[in-house]
């Protein structure tokens, strides 16, 4: 569940079988007799047309008989229909009701913005606006999301290559464990400019640590850093010229990847 404010209205977003359903309810709560007018529009012949489009094209158990019934009827003086009677009648998908906390009427976005612009053109557009920027926000999360799992599981190809490498066997659990630190330091500094814990330091108040705080980017060229820092380890390079070198590495790969960044923007 997601909310968006639009033009000063709180409009409830769910999810309903990887599907976005905008809550009607909410987008008419400003308005006086806000709620008569999601029926009313529901009653519109051109929105009963619509809807049963929409509803033959997505829907799979739409009862295509009740609805051309609906349809014929619509528009007579005695034609009455609640969202209720629609929803038992044709078995839509594309408008569900709702109950409990966030209940209420729901339409699937392609109906919800066409309710939107019989309310109010102007809303329509803040809507749509708000809308995109919540699925782009969405699309970002998911992208720093793969990527810092991304981070991880190479983090265990860099770990392994220290194990094999730079751990004797004699060595106790907590000296082990120093020189795990260690080396994540060296990929920490070589990024970052920091240590971890001089990062914590730096942060009292921040929950996590260092790499919780990456840009997309720099989480791409953490992964990176941490394959060639295994190849490094594995090669018998020092510490002191593997620093060096993943340092300039990571100069030149942010300067690579800020530089398509800025161009997509100027696009």
């Amino acid at each position: 569940m997601a909310k968006i404010n639009v033009t000063g209205t709180e409009v409830t977003i769910i999810s309903i079988d990887e599907r976005d359903y905008i809550s009607l309810t909410d987008m008419v709560k400003g308005i006086e007799n806000g709620l008569a007018l999601i029926e009313k529009w529901l009653r519109n012949k051109n929105t009963i047309e619509f809807i049963g489009i929409w509803e033959e094209m997505y829907n799979p158990s739409f009862n295509s008989p009740e609805f051309e019934g609906i349809k014929n009827a619509a528009g007579l003086n005695r034609f009455v229909l609640s969202v209720k009677q629609w929803i038992e009648k044709t078995n839509s998908v594309g408008i569900i009701a709702k109950a409990g906390r966030y209940g209420g009427t729901y339409a699937h976005k392609d109906i919800a913005f066409e309710f939107a612009s019989w309310v109010s053109p102007q809303f329509k557009l803040y809507l749509l606006r708000e809308f995109q920027r919540l699925k782009e926000d969405e699309q970002k999360a998911i992208g720093w999301t793969a990527k810092r799992e991304l981070a991880k599981i190479n983090y265990h190809i860099h770990t392994d290559a220290v194990k094999h490498n730079l751990i004797p066997a004699e060595l106790t659990p907590q000296q082990t464990s120093i020189i795990y630190a260690n080396e994540a330091d060296v990929l920490n500094v070589a990024m970052f400019g920091m240590t971890a814990k001089e990062w914590r330091d730096a942060n009292p108040n921040l929950k996590g640590n260092i790499r919780d705080y990456a840009t997309i980017n720099e989480l791409i060229c953490l992964s990176n850093m941490e394959n060639l820092n295994a190849v490094f380890i594995n090669e018998g390079l020092p510490q002191s010229e593997r620093l060096i070198k993943l340092n300039q590495i990571a100069i030149q790969q942010m300067c690579v990847l800020e530089n398509v960044g800025n161009r997509k923007l100027l696009k």
